[in-house]
């Protein structure tokens, strides 16, 4: 898994011939991962689909896709795309957009239909959590950027078994205060800022997400806010979360260093990988 990384040709020749080659992440000019090796390969476990952060690609699950591989995950059983623009300078541009939200969502309703699989799971880190939630809610929602009100579509809840939240700011970034409206990351509406409209929606409908809904946090995240994490990462109604208190688990960490507790979440709905799954609150 690298920055070169592409989807599969079957898989990108089914996203052309199935409706999804207006997506950005069909267009296989930006990191992707996944698909059959040929339209006759069958996959026999439930896949998963990774959706990553602000300023990130498909790239950055490298940790993630290699410790599932090496518990018998396929290709064909694991997806990842890419969505905005992986750039750092940029990251303050990027909000929860129509685009980027109907993106999340045509992949996760792509992936479960290439795969002909009963459900999915879904990983999502940093904006990727909030994304890949209100994807999976669906419903009304509104762009100030482009055009307003829009509608994404019935919930896709009974097409998600596990849903896995890493270094997610579901209630908000203390630092978003201070920039509010000046950036679209931090808006009122569409932003990260703790009062934003955008997270009161997705936080006002529980447990939503998937049969199975996990966080994965750490109280030493330099980015969600040291010492903050316990306010905003946990997501509601959740069903257990795994919590960190030392580095190197800072926001990146969490990511690229849990492939074990992700794998545990997903494959056995256990929080500890090495522990009996008993949630921690």
């Amino acid at each position: 898994m690298s920055k070169s990384s592409r989807f599969s040709n079957d898989f990108q020749q089914w996203l052309q011939t199935h409706g999804y080659g207006k997506y950005d992440f069909a267009k296989g000019n930006v990191p992707a991962f996944g698909g059959k090796s040929g339209s006759g390969e069958k996959v026999t476990k439930e896949p998963v689909i990774f959706i990553h952060g602000n300023s990130d690609s498909a790239a950055g699950w490298k940790g993630s896709i290699e410790t599932f591989a090496k518990n018998g995950y396929k290709p064909s059983e694991l997806y990842a795309m890419t969505w905005g623009p992986a750039n750092p300078m940029l990251a303050a541009n990027q909000a929860h957009s129509e685009k980027y939200l109907g993106e999340v969502r045509a992949f996760i309703q792509a992936v479960k239909e290439y795969t002909g699989a009963e459900k999915v799971d879904v990983i999502g880190h940093s904006m990727g959590v909030t994304l890949a939630r209100k994807a999976i809610q669906g419903g009304d929602g509104f762009d100030p950027y482009a055009g307003g009100k829009f509608n994404l579509g019935k919930p896709l809840t009974d097409s998600v078994d596990t849903f896995v939240g890493i270094a997610g700011a579901n209630h908000g970034l203390a630092a978003a205060r201070w920039t509010g409206d000046l950036v679209p990351t931090t808006n009122r509406t569409t932003g990260l800022h703790p009062d934003s409209a955008f997270l009161k929606d997705i936080n006002a409908v529980g447990h939503a997400e998937g049969a199975h809904l996990y966080s994965i946090w750490s109280s030493v995240d330099e980015v969600v806010g040291v010492g903050l994490a316990g306010r905003t990462s946990p997501i509601p109604q959740e069903d257990g979360s795994k919590v960190f208190h030392t580095f190197p688990y800072g926001h990146m960490g969490l990511k690229n260093l849990t492939g074990e507790t992700q794998l545990a979440m997903v494959r056995d709905h256990k929080v500890d990988p090495k522990g009996s799954g008993t949630p921690e609150k």
